[in-house]
């Protein structure tokens, strides 16, 4: 969430775009019905404070037709 560079209130991400491994655009509403300011911002990865050692792969999930119920 960021602020409204216009009046300062609350302003939430109405949808966002992925522009590169690190950077994600985002467009963004004031909160502030009086306000309603939408303008566009851009998020990056500035540093990375701890790397994993080792990523392990995830297996894929199953087939809808092999889970299990979940009243078993």
């Amino acid at each position: 969430m960021m602020n409204c560079p216009e009046c300062g209130h609350a302003a939430h991400t109405r949808s966002s775009t992925q522009i590169s491994k690190t950077t994600k655009e985002r467009y963004n509403q004031c909160q502030n019905i009086n306000c309603s300011c939408t303008f566009k911002s851009l998020e990056t990865v500035a540093a990375i404070i701890a790397k994993p050692l080792k990523v392990a792969p995830v297996p894929p999930h199953p087939d809808r037709k092999l889970q299990q119920p979940l009243w078993l």
